[in-house]
């Protein structure tokens, strides 16, 4: 029997694997919440499923998403980045990327984690919204809008409000899953 999913992922089998395994679960883990919020902003005027599949590329790009490495990259660094067809070689992103490191660093040494930080927007557990079709969820949120702000203050770059709330969805803090979709109950 066919499992009903999401309206957004069905017909390509990277998305439906993203949705079935990843989208919406829950991550407290630091180096996970760092490699999706990198990913978002890469992702910012762009398609996710075109992100998905440099998934791989980046992965290997940016040192599996190492942010203390990444903190520490150099002009050299950046100029191999931006000469590597297997990723999206916007300059500002990459740039972006390691001025994002080094505000996660910050982050974790004034809060323990990046997971106490961000998840402390949702008291510690997931917003469970109660969508019928998935053209419903928001693009941003009052929610989104804070943690955007937050994180620009403290130097986080390509963190507008969409973005962030699409890290959101994608790290569980929100579970936009259809109400109807068999990942709506599970996570």
């Amino acid at each position: 029997m066919e499992k009903h999913r999401c309206g957004w992922c069905v017909g390509d089998d990277l998305y439906e694997a993203y949705h079935d395994k990843e989208w919406g679960v829950p991550v407290y883990d630091d180096a996970t919440l760092f490699e999706f919020l990198i990913l978002e902003t890469f992702q910012a005027g762009l398609s996710w499923i075109t992100i998905l599949r440099k998934r791989k590329n980046f992965r290997k790009a940016f040192d599996n998403f190492d942010y203390k490495r990444i903190a520490k990259y150099n002009q050299d660094k950046i100029d191999a980045l931006l000469q590597d067809a297997g990723i999206i070689r916007n300059k500002l992103k990459v740039k972006a990327t390691i001025t994002n490191a080094q505000a996660f660093l910050k982050i974790q040494k004034e809060f323990g984690s990046f997971s106490k930080y961000i998840w402390n927007f949702v008291d510690g557990k997931p917003i469970k919204n109660k969508l019928k079709n998935y053209k419903n969820a928001p693009a941003n949120t009052a929610l989104s809008d804070t943690l955007s702000k937050d994180l620009k203050k403290r130097g986080f770059k390509f963190v507008g409000s969409t973005v962030v709330y699409a890290h959101m969805q994608a790290t569980g803090m929100v579970n936009d899953h259809e109400v109807g979709c068999f990942r709506y109950e599970e996570v």
